[in-house]
């Protein structure tokens, strides 16, 4: 079985990036990451509007950590201590060792390769030291950036769904992308 409650936290490093557990005082990226329309486009949740928002799904993700269910990690550059970007596992299928990815990062971030750096630390760790068998990944078919981070990782693209969930009154589409242990490389 896969345990995702792993003490101390485990603190990750790439070249150029640095992976904590997200805190209270994260609370203002929090709320410019997940209030930002620009960011949440492709995400179908609702937007972040206060600080007692920020707080909850910082809590959420702590939560979920505890319950085994999820791990998250803040991306920071390194020499930084400031939230530029959220990356973990979530919806982990422990009987099957599946976990899904999910990323976000600031917008004044983009186009750097972070996102695709973050990805490969996160795999790495999920593979090797979760034990994961597989991990997927589901994107909105317009998120053309995340796919291309997804491919670049070794990802596929195993199915288009159409229509398959509904939010904000109207049903969208979704992609879901998938990545064996066996697939995976440095």
């Amino acid at each position: 079985m896969i345990n995702i409650n792993i003490l101390p936290f485990p603190n990750l490093q790439s070249e150029r990036l640095s992976f904590r557990e997200i805190n209270k005082n994260d609370i203002p990226e929090v709320m410019e990451l997940r209030g930002n329309a620009e960011t949440m486009k492709f995400i179908p949740r609702p937007l972040v509007t206060n600080a007692e928002e920020a707080l909850a799904h910082i809590n959420t993700i702590l939560s979920k950590k505890e319950e085994s269910d999820a791990i998250n990690w803040v991306v920071t550059e390194k020499g930084s201590d400031s939230l530029i970007g959220i990356i973990g596992f979530f919806r982990t299928q422990h009987e099957n060792f599946r976990s899904e990815l999910g990323y976000m990062i600031l917008p004044q971030h983009h186009n750097k390769g972070y996102v695709t750096e973050a990805v490969k630390t996160v795999l790495n760790f999920g593979f090797n030291t979760l034990n994961l068998h597989s991990v997927n990944a589901i994107i909105d078919p317009n998120n053309i950036a995340s796919a291309r981070v997804l491919e670049k990782n070794g990802f596929r693209k195993e199915a288009h769904f159409l229509e398959d969930f509904f939010w904000n009154d109207e049903f969208l589409d979704s992609v879901h992308y998938g990545l064996l242990k066996k697939e995976f490389t440095l």
